[in-house]
């Protein structure tokens, strides 16, 4: 069953995703070679819970913590640990945020230091693919609409889609119906209807689509040890046209005044 939100609800999820999206920040100031992936989770689990948020993942199902950590092959569902970033690696870092009662829930792709061409191609289509997704979240279009704008404009960029994970609806849980797949058909699926609330993610490998869990439980990784990259936005339905709740407005503030120019993945 989908649970269709009010504006009332939008609006608390909407805090929600801007306490996510301040953490977010947080750990891209951080994002640096020498830090480990587990002090990135700390300085995400402290901002949420002092801004009176409660992380999402940490203990979700037993998952052990706030972020999930992504290093390079992996795709989603990286445990934080003692590995610490290195020059030319990309970080895919994904959290969730409880705030009174609901959750939102985003994802970013970090480039650590210079990266290789191909590598920071990737980062950059599906950073637009998700966008192109979004788009399609108008009253009238189906779930379809939105996995094969993605699907399409990924393939036309010669990176694959990751069929075996997917986006999801989000509210008073952290995954409600419907799934989101990122690729699919045009006209097929779920009505998108006034209310709806999903989390859109696009996964995209520069090698080919399969993956492979690690023996974790948690961890995904490419099957071709490629790099992988995601971006996530928890997007709302509302006056018949998609409202991006979530944010990457403070991490790219970050990354700009880190840069010191505007080239953000």
């Amino acid at each position: 069953m989908i649970h269709f939100k009010s504006k009332e609800e939008i609006e608390i999820i909407a805090e929600s995703a801007q306490i996510l999206g301040k953490a977010h920040a947080e750990v891209a100031k951080a994002v640096e070679p020498g830090i480990s992936t587990l002090a990135l989770d700390k300085i995400a689990e402290t901002f949420i819970r002092d801004h009176g948020g409660v992380p999402s993942f940490k203990d979700y199902n037993g998952f052990p913590a706030s972020l999930c950590i992504s290093m390079n092959e992996h795709v989603v569902h990286g445990i934080p640990g003692v590995y610490e970033l290195k020059e030319g690696d990309i970080a895919s870092i994904d959290c969730g945020v409880y705030y009174k009662g609901f959750h939102s829930d985003s994802a970013y792709t970090y480039a650590v230091g210079q990266v290789e061409a191909s590598v920071e191609q990737l980062l950059d289509t599906t950073k637009a693919s998700l966008y192109k997704g979004i788009e399609k979240m108008v009253v009238g279009n189906r779930i379809g609409d939105i996995g094969a704008a993605i699907q399409a404009y990924v393939e036309e960029a010669g990176f694959s889609v990751v069929r075996e994970l997917v986006g999801h609806g989000i509210g008073k849980n952290l995954h409600e119906s419907p799934e989101v797949p990122n690729y699919g058909k045009k006209g097929r699926g779920t009505l998108i209807k006034e209310g709806l609330v999903i989390a859109i993610e696009p996964m995209v490998n520069l090698g080919k689509k399969s993956v492979v869990q690690a023996r974790d439980g948690w961890t995904i990784y490419t099957a071709d040890r490629q790099p992988s990259a995601h971006y996530e936005h928890t997007v709302a339905l509302v006056d018949g046209e998609a409202k991006i709740l979530t944010t990457f407005e403070y991490i790219e503030q970050v990354l700009k005044a880190k840069n010191g120019k505007a080239t953000i993945h």
